[in-house]
């Protein structure tokens, strides 16, 4: 069972303070999506407003085709795993899962099939007598996972829950958890700031910066059309480059892009009328900046740091201005930190940002 989320208009403030401005999402029966932005933007806070934990200052929630923020967490058909296991040490695993669906008075039966069927479905039937201090960090968050899934909620909510394990383990239990929304088909909230978890769990993103929302979509188009110069710079590894323009010249839909470190950039872009250069800046991400071959001319950059990450190679370099700038090349690359290389940009790949950071596209986008 699953169900849609609605979020409409919803602010929350602690006395003068506010901390998520206006906030309205729909989230579609059966659907994975992540809220991912930096510490303190608002994120978990939302999340813990749709469980219950937080009340809304105003503004709605519904779960499925009922209202919920006036209903307590017990009432509101969601279950959440949180960042910390918080598993009552003196239970068995078991008793752990069985714990909170004992405390609604459910038949002894039924709690034990769905124990039963949770721990198949997380691989963990074996593990049901074991306290959980002779679980590894992984088979605890399992737990917790199964904690929730036996309630047989409406949405699934995590907060953070992988922060807690090692990188190898994070990456497994990310893989677990794809393979879960998979099997159990229920709409699924997933709070993080790490991008590569969002990236590779998400049907759909929210990112979220500065108590708002500052774009939301899928993982490819949130990387391949940002909303923002912050987005830009959120999403994707190592972050987005970001020059520094001089001046635009438009004629005949091809745009003449002075910069400062790269020279004169020609794309095929349409702006506005009232794009202006000042405080404006083109963005291009280290894939699209080439490292020529030896003989070849182009932008010089000389190596600062040369970053060997086997299947490629990132060279931080700095342009003859001073302008930072991060190319991105094979894994047989032998470029040597302080050595002058020659660079060439992909002109169709390149993003530009007006000064308030609002993204503008070419058409071809």
């Amino acid at each position: 069972m699953s169900a849609s989320i609605e979020i409409s208009n919803v602010t929350k403030r602690y006395g003068a303070l506010t901390v998520l401005d206006d906030i309205s999402l729909s989230i579609k029966a059966g659907e994975f999506v992540v809220f991912l932005g930096p510490s303190g933007c608002g994120k978990s806070t939302l999340l813990r407003m749709i469980a219950g934990l937080e009340d809304v200052t105003s503004g709605t929630i519904a779960v499925g085709d009922q209202r919920v923020d006036t209903l307590p967490p017990g009432k509101r058909g969601v279950a959440m795993v949180f960042q910390s296991y918080a598993l009552y040490p003196h239970m068995s695993v078991a008793q752990n899962m069985s714990f909170g669906l004992e405390n609604i008075g459910m038949p002894k039966k039924e709690i034990g099939r769905r124990v039963q069927q949770a721990a198949a479905t997380l691989e963990i039937a074996h593990l049901l007598d074991r306290k959980p201090q002779k679980l590894s960090g992984g088979q605890r968050q399992r737990v917790a996972i199964g904690r929730a899934i036996v309630k047989e909620p409406k949405a699934f909510l995590f907060d953070e829950p992988l922060s807690n394990l090692d990188a190898a383990l994070r990456g497994r239990t990310r893989l677990e958890l794809a393979q879960l929304h998979g099997r159990l088909g229920s709409t699924m909230i997933f709070v993080t700031h790490d991008q590569v978890e969002a990236m590779t769990l998400a049907d759909r993103i929210v990112i979220m910066q500065n108590r708002r929302i500052e774009q939301i979509g899928t993982p490819m188009e949130i990387y391949r059309r940002p909303a923002s110069r912050f987005v830009a710079g959120f999403v994707g590894s190592p972050a987005m480059n970001f020059v520094p323009i001089k001046s635009v010249a438009d004629k005949s839909n091809t745009l003449t892009l002075g910069t400062r470190g790269l020279g004169d950039i020609h794309a095929a872009f349409r702006l506005p009328p009232s794009f202006s250069p000042e405080g404006a800046s083109l963005g291009i991400r280290a894939e699209n900046v080439a490292v020529l071959p030896a003989g070849q001319e182009g932008i010089a950059l000389t190596a600062e740091v040369v970053e060997r990450l086997g299947d490629r190679t990132l060279i931080y370099g700095q342009m003859s201005d001073g302008t930072k700038l991060t190319a991105e090349t094979d894994g047989r690359s032998e470029a040597r930190g302080g050595e002058i290389l020659q660079i060439a940009i992909d002109t169709t790949a390149i993003h530009l940002f007006d000064a308030a950071g609002i993204a503008h596209h070419s058409e071809r986008d």
